[in-house]
């Protein structure tokens, strides 16, 4: 079984459309659990709808506001699956997401494995180009760019044991990867698009110096690099990040 994280805030425009591409998957094997984290909105009420006619969504509420990290720290710790996949309450995976990275994992015996990924608007138009990953990375090639999205990156944590996220305000992604990568030597990436990034109105994706402040934060705070060290990952993932989101 797969078993999907979902960190939920304020999202009940989006929330139903992620479910139901989640539903919509070719591979059924699969828990969703969704963690609210004291939305406002009708977040709970959409999830609950949706709940009640699939026992494979399961809803936790958060008592008071944990940020996205202990949300999905919190989803991490009860997941009985064998694999482990992320999925934003914004976001949307393409039908055959599941089966072609458990295939992809299963054929080629990676641990831990991620694709590339459409890129659009609010309104699910074309914003960027498609984001097409790289066969792999490590450890290292990571610390300089970060090509694994939170909603591609798929897990088999029978092989890697669970790993939890960073207690950082953004970004807590990407210090899990690194951790992981620390004990396991490589990801593999999925060249086809299997998913799609819905880059909201004032995002960190959009806000570049904001991101890079995180991103420097995960180096010193969470990786504990030194600052000569961590200066010159973060030049290069600046460069590396023009890249990305040139088109």
């Amino acid at each position: 079984m797969v078993s999907i994280i979902t960190a939920a805030y304020n999202c009940a425009p989006y929330i139903e459309q992620t479910i139901k591409s989640v539903q919509a998957q070719t591979y059924t094997d699969w828990e969703m659990i969704i963690i609210d984290d004291c939305s406002t909105d009708d977040t709970v009420a959409v999830i609950t709808a949706v709940a009640m006619a699939d026992s494979r969504v399961k809803l936790l509420q958060n008592t008071q506001n944990m940020g996205p990290a202990r949300s999905r720290n919190r989803g991490i710790n009860i997941a009985a699956g064998t694999y482990l996949a992320f999925l934003d309450g914004d976001d949307l995976w393409l039908p055959e997401f599941l089966a072609v990275s458990l295939n992809f994992m299963l054929m080629h015996n990676h641990a831990f494995v991620f694709s590339s990924y459409k890129r659009l608007d609010e309104g699910l138009n074309p914003l960027y180009d498609d984001f097409i990953v790289p066969n792999k990375v490590s450890y290292h090639s990571l610390l300089k760019t970060c090509p694994i999205s939170c909603l591609t990156a798929v897990i088999n944590i029978s092989v890697t044991g669970k790993y939890y996220m960073p207690d950082i305000p953004k970004r807590q992604d990407y210090g899990l990867w690194l951790s992981i990568l620390k004990k396991h030597e490589n990801a593999y990436g999925i060249q086809q698009p299997l998913a799609i990034y819905r880059i909201r109105k004032n995002s960190v994706s959009r806000n570049k110096y904001k991101a890079m402040l995180y991103v420097w934060k995960v180096y010193r705070d969470v990786e504990k690099l030194n600052f000569i060290y961590s200066a010159y990952l973060m030049v290069n993932y600046v460069i590396n990040g023009l890249k990305k989101y040139a088109r």
